[in-house]
């Protein structure tokens, strides 16, 4: 019975938005990460993300990883400018000790700016966290 599942709550795993300098297109792009901050690794890993506001709806993305270890982080993906002004939102889904855990992460529209950018020291990177 759909009732007698029970997803643990999800801690030491974030979702991240840094901004990078890319050294190939000499530009300064916001990508998504992934980060293990537990001490053991975690294991196939989907996450599913979009940008929404209202009417106005981004294409679903969806990301899988086998494994993330410890006290580290994975990139997922690039952000358009575009979308740093909708509500984005990524839902994760792993293993970890053989349990299925289960989060949703949500940057609010517009939070994702210069003037929020806090030091991430697992990615040794700039960026916002969504916990």
């Amino acid at each position: 019975m759909k009732k007698d599942i029970e997803i643990p709550a999800v801690e030491g795993v974030y979702m991240a938005i840094t901004h990078d300098y890319n050294t190939t297109f000499k530009t300064n792009d916001w990508n998504a990460f992934l980060i293990n901050d537990k001490e053991e690794a975690i294991e196939m890993i989907l996450i599913v993300s979009h940008g929404f506001d209202g009417d106005i709806k981004t294409s679903t993305m969806r990301h899988k990883l086998e494994k993330l270890p410890a006290k580290s982080g994975a990139k997922i993906e690039l952000m358009q400018d575009e979308v740093l002004k909708l509500h984005n939102e990524f839902k994760l889904t792993f293993f970890a000790e053989n349990r299925l855990y289960e989060k949703t992460f949500l940057f609010k529209k517009n939070s994702i700016k210069e003037s929020a950018l806090r030091t991430i020291k697992i990615l040794n990177k700039r960026g916002i966290i969504a916990k």
